[in-house]
């Protein structure tokens, strides 16, 4: 029996291969198939099933191109209503796979069709519980993702999940291990660790969810206290999941066309595109093209797309480091992006050589920034998280979370001068560039973030109820 945790860090997101004796299955995958075609043709393995423990909201499942590409029978818990053809399995069903079999238990709760699937050895040993987004750990998928209004509510959720986990999942034996569908970084939950694998005693024992004299009532306010607002794309990647996509393959052809400087500002203006630059951001702030967008595909590339483009069928174009062009298609159909039309042949230094427009940042740094602020008159942005502002931030500090830069962009004022810092340089770079796109001429971008500010003298407060004027 050979078990595989396939982490993708960007999405903090593990899919699983599972195989023995020939037969493998895939649970939770990626869209780019590729990663888990080539595991089974190492092992001379034939794909059998593809495990899908829910409707994903946080990514594109690969299900449907890797069922096509493998012949594998897709695979779903009790309840789940996919407009594909899948097997819609019944709870305490046994799938065979090779000389192993997988138990598939229903655990509703993160949403009604989610499922935990429970591996047992070639001995007949409960091995391993496959959790999806039910147990995290250090933490349970929020109950909130899946509400449809006037039939559940995130507490009947929750009260679901309660049940799922004292029945189901805490009666197995305490060295079963457990692999989560996410670690800490997603969205899916609120208090993930940083181990992407663990036992079940241990959370037993660690995860505040799993506390064994704890009440139904207690359960569901601790799961739906603290709760933040998803970010806007999950609902839409939920819908593809279970609705179907465009084949990834399509989606390839489209966007890797090369346009010359000519071709792809007339793509850009005669399909209205939005043009994402996806350099690092150090060579970003220093030139880039007037009314392009930042986001680094060495960041949180994808989460931050799917957070900000509220649109997943807006044509974009993209500026990348030569040879990346591939990398930066399949990330953005990852979160269902599928509609990139092309990328700048010769990148940046093309779009220089022709000697057309370009912009860029202002920048100060830490040192220089510290030894010149005044609380009291300078505009100060911190773009982190509110949980990470209301940690730590420098006194005089506006929170601004990039998060809802969308929402909250109307409260600033674009006579006003302002400087912006995240935790390390990334975010407040996105920040500023979408700010600069919208007509906001007056930015200082600070590089190193609050990493580098705390080095500095500059007073620092933990988080105060205050009101500040934009």
């Amino acid at each position: 029996m050979k078990v595989e945790q396939m982490y993708t860090g960007c999405l903090a997101e593990a899919a699983y291969y599972i195989e023995s004796n020939g037969e493998a299955v895939v649970i939770d995958p990626l869209r780019d198939v590729e990663p888990y075609l080539e595991r089974a043709k190492e092992g001379n393995a034939k794909i059998k099933y593809v495990l899908e423990t829910h409707f994903h909201a946080d990514f594109v499942s690969g299900h449907l191109d890797l069922a096509k590409r493998t012949g594998a029978t897709i695979v779903y818990g009790p309840t789940a209503v996919p407009n594909f053809p899948a097997h819609i399995a019944k709870d305490n069903e046994i799938l065979q796979v090779g000389k192993v079999s997988i138990k598939v238990l229903h655990t509703p709760g993160h949403t009604m069709e989610s499922t935990t699937f429970l591996l047992t050895d070639e001995t007949g040993k409960n091995y391993a519980i496959f959790t999806g987004d039910t147990l995290f750990l250090g933490d349970v998928g929020r109950p909130d993702l899946a509400i449809k209004q006037g039939e559940v509510t995130r507490e009947d959720l929750a009260g679901y999940l309660f049940d799922s986990l004292r029945n189901k999942i805490m009666p197995l034996a305490d060295d079963v291990i457990v692999y989560p569908g996410h670690g800490a970084g997603s969205a899916c939950g609120k208090k993930m660790s940083k181990e992407t694998q663990g036992t079940l005693g241990d959370q037993k024992h660690l995860n505040y969810a799993l506390r064994a004299d704890m009440s139904r009532a207690e359960f569901v306010k601790e799961v739906t206290t603290g709760l933040v607002d998803p970010p806007q794309y999950f609902p839409k990647n939920a819908v593809m999941n279970k609705m179907g996509y465009t084949s990834i393959d399509a989606v390839r052809n489209q966007g890797l066309q090369a346009l010359s400087v000519r071709a792809f500002k007339a793509a850009w203006e005669g399909n209205e595109a939005l043009v994402l630059d996806t350099r690092h951001e150090t060579e970003f702030v220093k030139g880039f093209l007037p009314g392009s967008i930042f986001i680094g595909v060495d960041g949180d590339f994808a989460p931050w797309v799917g957070a900000l483009i509220t649109d997943l069928k807006q044509p974009i174009l993209f500026v990348c480091d030569a040879g990346r062009e591939n990398e930066v298609v399949d990330r953005l159909a990852r979160v269902g992006y599928d509609n990139p039309i092309g990328y700048l042949k010769g990148g940046f230094s093309a779009w220089e050589a022709a000697g057309e427009e370009i912009d860029s940042i202002d920048e100060m740094g830490p040192a220089a920034f510290a030894n010149w602020f005044n609380k009291d008159v300078c505009k100060l942005l911190d773009v982190r998280k509110t949980s990470e502002f209301n940690a730590e931030h420098i006194e005089g500090a506006i929170n601004f979370p990039l998060d809802f830069i969308n929402r909250n962009m109307a409260q600033l004022n674009r006579e006003q001068k302002y400087y912006l810092h995240c935790a390390g340089g990334y975010r407040s770079v996105i920040a500023a560039s979408i700010l600069k796109s919208r007509g906001f001429d007056k930015l200082v971008n600070i590089p190193g973030g609050f990493k580098l500010l705390k080095e500095t003298d500059l007073p620092r407060t933990d988080f105060v109820e205050q009101v500040t004027e934009l």
